[in-house]
């Protein structure tokens, strides 16, 4: 039976939207969501102001809340005119309409980001000190909490600091890890607030997806391999490993214990995936077997080379007058070894990029290598090649066939993990 997909939902519950995010391919779902950002002093809250914007574009309810220092490095203002809410800082404040703000804020919130966090308000949080507005939120809230530090690499690497960091963690709050760079105040170390693109993306993982993949453990392959013809050449492929990645994050997002084995790619690591970077086909067949047995889900998107050079050159192989040729030896074919050890309860899927025959080549594949589904695409159709930030893809499985229109890769990459649980869950 065959059928054509016209109504998608993210984890089987939430209406699908595409929404802005500064970059067209993200799928983000923070819509409706209440966020609180909580601003201390630090010379990195001017970059809330974009953070900001980005969320109240894609949907979110948001609410700025300031320490009396962070005024020092931007205007209340900028944030109201962003959000459309008065900006909070004094607790006591009496030309405001509640008295008790700091209670009604978190009770709607979905999440409370503290970004920047200073030294002196992350040791207020860790040990439930309240003397303004901000901690005094911060502290009635029940939703979950990210903390942002943002300072001075020493003061970052006081191990006071990092007791009270550590003490925040105890508590179930996520802290994002400073990244390494040139600080403020001229000295170059770990201290600097991530970028608001990565606090964005922290936020929609939180509380942005259905955690309907919570339990389960996911392997994903993606990019290319090399096969070294020489030091200097190598055998390889087109494969960019956007769809791969987009499949690690989707499934991240959705609660999954997420392992991604990589080929070589420009691609950063998705949030809460471990990343097992390899180089060749072999690399990637010793990485994936090694795991396999504990997955539950095992999504085979990676471009592996089928054939690598018989003979590898110690030296640079030296241009000379005629042709040149390469005697070739297969490689392993991981798909096949998983399907023929695939244990029971485990979900295999495979990819298959085809230029013709898509479909019967794909089903042929299926059936081969005792696949669970397969999602084939033809490099030919536009917006189905390598290193675009969308795929056209046909979803086959055993009993059913459902052709997709041009989505986003994260789009893809969800609607396969929808259909991956709706298939398992009929197996039991």
């Amino acid at each position: 039976m065959r059928s054509r997909a016209t109504n998608w939902s993210r984890g089987g519950d939430f209406p699908r939207k595409m929404m802005y995010t500064g970059k067209e391919e993200d799928l983000c779902m923070v819509k409706d969501k209440t966020v609180l950002l909580g601003v201390s002093g630090s010379i990195a809250a001017y970059k809330i102001a974009s953070l900001a914007s980005t969320l109240v574009q894609a949907g979110a309810d948001v609410h700025v809340l300031m320490t009396k220092n962070a005024m020092n490095f931007i205007n209340p203002i900028t944030f109201e005119t962003l959000t459309s809410h008065k900006c909070l800082v004094d607790t006591f404040d009496r030309n405001f309409a509640y008295s008790v703000e700091h209670v009604a804020l978190a009770k709607k919130a979905d999440l409370f980001m503290l970004a920047p966090a200073s030294a002196n308000v992350i040791a207020k949080v860790a040990h439930g000190l309240a003397d303004d507005m901000l901690t005094t939120t911060f502290l009635a809230c029940t939703c979950p909490k990210v903390i942002s530090p943002a300072m001075n690499t020493a003061m970052f690497e006081n191990p006071i600091t990092q007791d009270n960091i550590a003490l925040c963690k105890t508590y179930g709050m996520t802290v994002i890890e400073p990244a390494t760079g040139h600080l403020a105040c001229g000295d170059g170390g770990k201290g600097k607030m991530p970028e608001p693109e990565t606090l964005f993306d922290w936020i929609d993982f939180t509380v942005g997806w259905k955690k309907d993949l919570a339990g389960k453990k996911v392997l994903v392959t993606a990019g290319p391999t090399q096969e070294k013809l020489d030091p200097v050449r190598y055998l390889t492929n087109h494969s960019s490993g956007k769809m791969g990645y987009a499949i690690a994050k989707v499934a991240a997002c959705r609660g999954a214990e997420v392992t991604l084995v990589s080929g070589k790619t420009e691609l950063a690591t998705p949030l809460a995936v471990k990343r097992v970077d390899v180089v060749s086909a072999k690399d990637m067949f010793d990485a994936v077997t090694a795991i396999s047995e504990r997955q539950d889900i095992i999504i085979k998107a990676a471009a592996v080379a089928d054939y690598r050079p018989l003979f590898y050159s110690d030296e640079k192989m030296k241009k000379k007058d005629g042709d040149l040729r390469i005697d070739l030896e297969r490689t392993d074919d991981i798909l096949a070894w998983l399907g023929s050890h695939k244990r029971k309860g485990q979900f295999l899927c495979g990819f298959s990029m085809e230029t013709q025959k898509m479909l019967e080549n794909s089903r042929a594949k299926l059936q081969k290598k005792n696949l669970d589904m397969i999602c084939a695409n033809n490099l030919k159709v536009a917006g189905a090649g390598f290193a675009g930030d969308t795929n056209v893809v046909t979803m086959i499985s055993k009993e059913n066939e459902k052709e997709l229109p041009l989505l986003s890769k994260e789009e893809v990459a969800d609607t396969i993990l929808t259909e991956i649980s709706q298939i398992a869950k009929s197996m039991l």
